[in-house]
């Protein structure tokens, strides 16, 4: 699921993993097979931010597996990146019924472990996929209301717990699934943000 060099990052992944199996904070847990912590280094420089789980990801209880990770995936490789060299998860831990989008409450109920996984990971960069994920963080850090038509690619400095880091949104792989035009805006937007990380 996720691999660290520093084993205490590791038991603390796991320790919010299972708070979040057991999170009754908002109406998703009714219906979750699994809570959907994430997956990928945590050592990582770069963490992507979806917004919820959907069927597969919630049988699976791995994030990105359908057809939008596979997508993903794709662009990652073109990136030269892969799976192994960033982090992956949503804003939102449990499934929406029917796969809609998460509303302001459920991400509301999961800003705690949002900002605890952030501040486990220590990323120089955070790219949040799609309105749900980029509407939380802009809201968070004083960026206003943002639609990712109009932002997406964009380089945002942010001060986070652990220091600055750059905020990059990024059209949600699913969105390229049904609009294939997007599928070059990402990417080009993913091959920018691979050019951010390192010293």
């Amino acid at each position: 699921m996720y691999h660290s060099a520093d084993k205490a990052k590791t038991t603390r992944m796991n320790a919010l993993r299972d708070r979040a199996q057991i999170c009754t904070r908002c109406g998703l847990w009714e219906s979750r097979t699994n809570a959907v912590v994430g997956s990928g280094c945590l050592d990582a420089e770069i963490v992507l931010v979806g917004e919820a789980p959907g069927r597969t990801e919630d049988e699976s209880g791995l994030p990105f597996v359908g057809r939008a990770g596979k997508l993903l995936d794709d662009i990652l490789g073109k990136a030269g990146l892969s799976r192994d060299d960033v982090f992956i998860m949503n804003v939102v831990k449990c499934r929406p019924p029917n796969n809609r989008r998460p509303k302001k409450g459920e991400v509301d109920a999961c800003e705690r472990f949002i900002a605890e996984q952030l501040d486990i990971i220590r990323p120089r960069v955070v790219a949040p996929m799609g309105n749900s994920s980029i509407s939380y963080f802009f809201e968070k850090h004083g960026l206003g209301k943002a639609v990712v038509g109009d932002v997406h690619g964009g380089e945002y400095e942010i001060e986070g717990g652990w220091g600055v880091f750059k905020l990059v949104p990024l059209y949600h792989p699913a969105a390229a699934i049904y609009n294939r035009r997007l599928v070059e805006e990402l990417e080009r937007d993913m091959k920018r943000l691979a050019g951010l990380e390192g010293p």
